[in-house]
């Protein structure tokens, strides 16, 4: 009777387990065949196809020069022809920061042999942040050179990549402005265009996931 009950119970607990794989799997990979496009801070759905005439005008994200953790300039052109994730944070922050990080890294694991996939984290205190402070961030937190950037630079030009290009905090409903501080668990993926094709909650592991496939997806449209 005894062996009874606890092979019920590791049967019990191996059918958890295997539900528990298969959820996160189907998580992973349940997605449509291709992605919106997005032009707004409201996050509306454009369903266009690649070849339509009206992505001749669609919003993209303007062109930018930024400096890197190793002092390199990095502008548009450092993503042509790429799929990029970014992300708005500081090194000093002791609250979402952290967790950010921590999930990005994710992504950056995930694609870390894929040389079409790029990750771009931009710092809202440039004026602490410089390229020495960036890099030993970048060396504590595992950051991989040349597949992740953490950029410093413009502070204006920085806030207004995160909120009149990417939409990473005009989401959230109260129009702010250029004085005031931009903090944001937003992740935004970009095409190889230049085009928004997704926004992510950066603390959520359920959304890096989501994160992880649409990206997936995106190099299945552009080979198709």
């Amino acid at each position: 009777m005894l062996i009874d009950k606890v092979f019920f119970l590791m049967l019990l607990l191996l059918l958890t387990c295997c539900k528990e794989v298969s959820s996160e799997q189907h998580q992973k990979n349940s997605r449509v065949e291709h992605l919106p496009y997005y032009k707004s801070a409201e996050f509306t759905p454009n369903w266009l196809e690649s070849n339509s005439e009206d992505l001749m005008t669609f919003h993209q994200i303007s062109a930018f020069q930024l400096i890197n953790q190793f002092g390199e300039n990095i502008t548009e052109k450092t993503f042509e022809n790429k799929i990029y994730v970014t992300d708005f944070f500081f090194t000093t922050c002791p609250g979402i920061c952290p967790q950010m990080t921590e999930n990005m890294k994710l992504v950056q694991d995930e694609f870390l042999n894929d040389d079409d996939v790029l990750l771009l984290s931009h710092s809202v205190t440039p004026e602490t942040d410089t390229p020495a402070i960036l890099n030993a961030y970048a060396k504590a937190k595992g950051v991989k050179p040349n597949k992740w950037h953490l950029v410093t630079g413009d502070r204006q030009l920085i806030y207004k990549l995160g909120r009149k290009d990417y939409f990473v905090e005009e989401n959230m409903g109260t129009k702010k402005g250029p004085d005031d501080f931009l903090h944001t668990e937003n992740f935004v993926l970009v095409d190889k265009n230049r085009h928004i094709r997704g926004i992510y909650n950066g603390l959520n592991k359920t959304a890096i996931h989501q994160l992880i496939a649409d990206i997936k997806t995106l190099k299945k449209q552009a080979t198709s």
